[in-house]
């Protein structure tokens, strides 16, 4: 053969062609296998539902917190580069984090194509190079977060906004007042007192109702005039619905992503399931509240109406991966009973809860 002239094709014996097949698809397969995993793209912020969360809610920074109260910030940020390949350990506000994924596993699934989403944002006042080991950390946990806000020091309330966020948890009472002041759904969450298992695959809000969901008004006349102006004052008005509190917003999403799901017939195996855990009387005060949700086109799965009983072992039936409540009382009994409980300062109930400022750390927000 003359060096350029094409060679004859080879003739294969009868089943070769079969024969190779099946090494060929194994070959694929493993190179298939070795390919890095594409992640999901992050949905445009106004198209999802963002939730911002600070380090020290997504993660236990506690040593790192003793070091800037006692030694500065200096030492502070040299302790962290020093530990950048050690993650955190999971913080409050994991559990609810990784439900959150869990959802969006659900709706990809169901519409490929939408971004009507969990979006989360990491937001940290923590200097940029303490960001390494943020990253490895949510890494580690295989996190999907793309969004980060490390603001050097200053405050991040003021990019919440621009992140179009829809609640704002954080480790830190003052950020989280701060947002309260600016409009923007926020509470300061809490790790309980024991760890309890939560749902690995539905998602489980609980809300309170006066001034989380609703307006403080109906806690400004048991304030002023005691439980028995309130009843009546409730019955007079039980045909016009509160004016809307905090949370009522952070609701709403969620039942715009549950309808995701009720359209294709998936009510009873829905993976975001809420509840209204009040204080209130059904009998004497909890038409308003359930009307007042109609009004809005707001329902919760469940309403449990307490007559002033408490919460806390209501909650560790639920076991919701967060409650949120105006009323520290609250909270702490439902840390108590291992449930996640997240403050949000609004109302009349915060009067005498104002403090004068004191020393934070810059994971702390």
């Amino acid at each position: 053969m003359e060096p350029g002239e094409p060679r004859e094709p080879r003739e294969l014996g009868p089943g070769a062609e079969t024969a190779a097949a099946p090494h060929w698809e194994e070959a694929k397969t493993f190179y298939d296998n070795l390919a890095p995993q594409k992640k999901p793209k992050s949905p445009k912020p106004q198209n999802a539902v963002t939730i911002a969360v600070s380090s020290r809610a997504l993660f236990r920074m506690d040593e790192e917190q003793r070091i800037y109260t006692e030694q500065g910030v200096e030492e502070y940020v040299r302790y962290q580069l020093e530990h950048e390949n050690e993650p955190f350990s999971p913080g409050p506000a994991f559990p609810f984090v990784k439900a959150l994924e869990a959802v969006n596993r659900r709706l990809r699934e169901l519409y490929p194509e939408s971004e009507d989403l969990f979006d989360i944002v990491l937001v940290t006042n923590n200097h940029a190079q303490v960001g390494v080991r943020l990253i490895n950390s949510i890494n580690h946990y295989d996190l999907f977060i793309e969004r980060f806000c490390m603001t050097g020091g200053n405050s991040p309330i003021c990019y919440l906004k621009a992140y179009h966020t829809n609640l704002y948890l954080s480790a830190d009472a003052e950020k989280v007042q701060e947002a309260i002041d600016e409009g923007i759904a926020a509470a300061t969450i809490f790790s309980p007192s024991r760890d309890v298992a939560v749902s690995q695959s539905q998602l489980r809000v609980a809300f309170d109702g006066d001034a989380v969901l609703f307006s403080d008004e109906s806690e400004r006349i048991v304030k002023a005039h005691g439980l028995d102006r309130f009843f009546e004052h409730e019955k007079a008005h039980e045909n016009k619905p509160l004016a809307q509190g905090p949370l009522k917003g952070f609701l709403e999403a969620l039942g715009r992503l549950q309808k995701k799901f009720y359209s294709k017939g998936l009510r009873l195996e829905c993976p975001i399931r809420t509840y209204l855990v009040t204080a209130r009387s059904a009998a004497s005060s909890g038409a308003r509240a359930l009307k007042t949700l109609r009004s809005w086109g707001l329902e919760t799965d469940e309403a449990l109406f307490l007559a002033g009983a408490p919460k806390g072992p209501l909650l560790e039936k639920i076991r919701p991966h967060i409650f949120f409540d105006d009323q520290m009382f609250h909270v702490a009994g439902a840390q108590e009973m291992g449930t996640v409980a997240a403050h949000v300062p609004y109302g009349v109930a915060q009067t005498s809860r104002r403090t004068s400022p004191t020393k934070q750390a810059p994971p702390a927000q």
